[in-house]
């Protein structure tokens, strides 16, 4: 799969589920009802700033702390593409592959990418190219499994699909 974005950088690293969307806000899995609050203790009123097909940069241990799923559905739900970040918490990243986000682990993304930069991800490969600059990154492919069900939007629609 082949996927076209700017980039949206948060250059902190440890940035946890309470900070992707409040637990003030987890009264619902709704995403069209999380997106609005999606990153605003970060960038106010980001939900207005982003724009569909964005790809959030990140730092270490993106998706720490609780292991609710509400962080990536928000963040699904402003219509980005992707996440790329120096390493994921492994709760959140089963999070967003069972959601059918796809979050792609490359440690030094972060030195040469600018906010509002172009990139290209081949999910099927692992590569990841800023158009802005020309520099290319790897990170480990999905297995065919995990591409699958990224492809279907997610673990649910993936096993519905399955049974028919």
């Amino acid at each position: 799969m082949i996927l076209k974005g700017k980039a949206w950088l948060f250059v902190i690293f440890h940035v946890d589920t309470d900070v992707i969307i409040p637990a003030r806000y987890l009264t619902t899995s709704d995403g069209e009802k999380l997106a609005p609050h999606c990153m605003e203790i970060l960038v106010p009123e980001f939900y207005k700033k982003v724009a569909p097909g964005d790809i959030i940069i990140a730092g270490q241990n993106f998706g720490c702390g609780s292991s609710r799923e509400h962080a990536p559905i928000a963040i699904k739900s402003l219509r980005h593409r992707a996440i790329v970040a120096a390493s994921f918490a492994r709760i959140f990243y089963r999070n967003a592959i069972n959601i059918g986000l796809p979050i792609l682990e490359v440690e030094d993304i972060l030195r040469d990418t600018k906010q509002g930069d172009e990139l290209e991800i081949n999910t099927d490969l692992g590569a990841i190219v800023n158009l802005s600059n020309g520099k290319a990154y790897q990170s480990p492919p999905f297995p065919p499994f995990i591409e699958e069900i990224i492809a279907a939007g997610g673990l649910m629609r993936y096993i519905a699909g399955r049974e028919k």
